[in-house]
């Protein structure tokens, strides 16, 4: 595995990314045309109706099922992120971490080496960095190969 750095530090997960998401975009939008087709030329009383509605009622539901399992995931990961890097700022300042920092920021804080992570929280606190301009900051990266 190559060296984590601020180029190649994004994830993407191929087979939800490039796979599922399309699929069900395509799902949706086709379904949404059979719906239409079918509002256009029926008696209310067609089967054909029912079942391009079903359809286009569940591609929605599974495209929301796909954002709020991803989201809810995102957020866990992001509660233990804000918990171990303000216990790595607890147990090098005795300190938790600057309130002013936003969840952004704490993300992009955990790719700081230990040599700098102390200095640049500060900084990022006071001159209310953003996650790039911290991550870019970064003299020491410290990778993390377990995101979600």
């Amino acid at each position: 595995m190559p060296n984590q750095n601020f180029k190649n530090h994004t994830r993407f997960v191929p087979l939800y990314h490039f796979i599922t998401l399309p699929a069900i975009l395509i799902l949706l939008v086709w379904s949404s045309i059979n719906l239409y087709k079918s509002l256009s030329n029926c008696t209310y009383t067609d089967a054909g109706l029912c079942t391009a509605l079903l359809l286009f009622l569940m591609s929605f539901v599974l495209l929301f099922v796909c954002f709020f399992a991803r989201s809810s995931a995102l957020k866990a990961h992001d509660k233990a992120i804000r918990a171990e890097e303000n216990f790595r700022h607890f147990v090098a300042t005795g300190k938790t971490l600057d309130s002013r920092l936003h969840m952004g920021q704490i993300v992009a804080l955990r790719f700081a080496g230990d040599d700098e992570f102390v200095a640049l929280a500060k900084q990022a606190a006071d001159g209310n960095l953003s996650a790039k301009e911290i991550k870019m900051a970064i003299q020491n990266w410290k990778a993390d190969y377990n995101r979600v």
